[in-house]
C-alpha cells in the first residue's frame, strides 16, 4: 500500500459534499490537495478551512482551457500528480417523455466526457509514478429510481469507462477504479433545483431503512474508500460499492 502522506491529489467538484470531505480527509493525512469547481467562494471556504495543504482553483471542467489550467495548477501545487478523483457532476431528472437533447448533452458532458478528457490530460503526470484515477459512480446503477434515467445513464457510462481505462492504462502503471456511494447528503439535487437543503436532507434520511445498515452515509466514509483505492497498488478496474447496503434492494419482511 502506498502512503497518502506526500501524495499530490486533484479532486474535481471540491467545493462541497463528497469532494470537500475527500479533500479534508486526504489533507489531514499529509497529501497536497488541489480542488476545483465553478464556484470560487465555495472553493475558497473549503481551502481556508483545510489550510495550506489545500489549493483551490476556480474553473469549469467542461471547458478545455480550464481543464489544462487545473491540471497544471495541481502539478505545480503538489510537485507532480499521483491521483485524480473525478468527483464533479450534475443532476438532470424528468420523465422520458419530457427530456430534452440539450439538457442530456449537458449532463453527459459534465458527468462523463469532462472526466474522460481530464483523465487524458493527467495521464503523462500519473504515469511518472504509477498513479491512480478514481471515478465516482452512483447507486442509481444498482436500483431503478423513476425519473432519474439521465443521471443513471451517465453513471452506467462511468462504470464501463472505469474498466476500459483500467485495461488501457495498466501498462503505464495507472490504476483506474470507481466508488459507488449510497445515500450521502450533498448539494447535487439542490444545484439541479430539485430540493432545498432541508427537504433534501429529510428525503435522504427517510431512505435510511432501505440500507442494510439502517442509516445514510457520510462524505468521510466515501473518502475512506477513495483513499484505499488511491493507495492499493494491485487493484484496478474495480467498482466498489460503499453504500451501506442500499444497492442490495432490501424489502420489508
Amino acid at each position: 500500500m502506498r502512503d497518502i502522506a506526500g501524495m499530490s491529489v486533484l479532486i474535481t467538484g471540491g467545493g462541497s459534499g463528497l469532494g470537500a470531505g475527500t479533500a479534508q480527509y486526504f489533507a489531514a493525512r499529509g497529501a497536497r490537495v488541489t480542488i476545483c469547481g465553478r464556484r470560487a467562494d465555495k472553493l475558497a471556504a473549503v481551502s481556508e478551512r483545510i489550510g495550506g495543504r489545500c489549493h483551490a482553483v476556480a474553473g469549469d471542467i467542461t471547458l478545455g482551457a480550464d481543464r489544462e489550467r487545473i491540471v497544471a495548477e495541481a502539478v505545480r501545487h503538489g510537485g507532480g500528480l499521483q491521483a485524480l478523483i473525478n468527483n464533479a457532476g450534475n443532476m438532470y431528472r424528468g420523465p422520458i417523455t419530457a427530456l430534452t437533447q440539450d439538457k442530456l448533452l449537458e449532463v453527459f458532458n459534465a458527468n462523463v466526457i469532462s472526466g474522460m478528457l481530464l483523465t487524458g490530460l493527467a495521464v503523462p503526470h500519473l504515469a511518472r509514478d504509477g498513479g491512480a484515477v478514481i471515478f465516482i459512480g452512483s447507486v442509481h446503477t444498482r436500483r431503478a429510481f423513476p425519473g432519474a434515467s439521465p443521471y443513471a445513464a451517465t453513471k452506467g457510462a462511468v462504470e464501463a469507462l472505469t474498466k476500459v481505462l483500467a485495461a488501457e492504462l495498466g501498462e503505464q502503471r495507472i490504476r483506474v477504479n470507481c466508488v459507488v456511494p449510497g445515500a450521502v447528503f450533498t448539494e447535487i439535487n439542490q444545484r439541479a433545483g430539485l430540493f432545498d437543503d432541508e427537504t433534501a436532507r429529510k428525503r435522504l434520511e427517510g431512505m435510511a431503512g432501505l440500507h442494510a445498515l439502517r442509516r445514510i452515509g457520510s462524505p468521510t466514509e466515501i473518502a475512506e474508500a477513495i483513499a484505499y483505492l488511491c493507495c492499493a497498488e494491485w487493484t484496478t478496474g474495480a467498482v466498489v460499492d460503499v453504500d451501506g447496503g442500499l444497492g442490495l434492494g432490501l424489502t420489508a419482511g
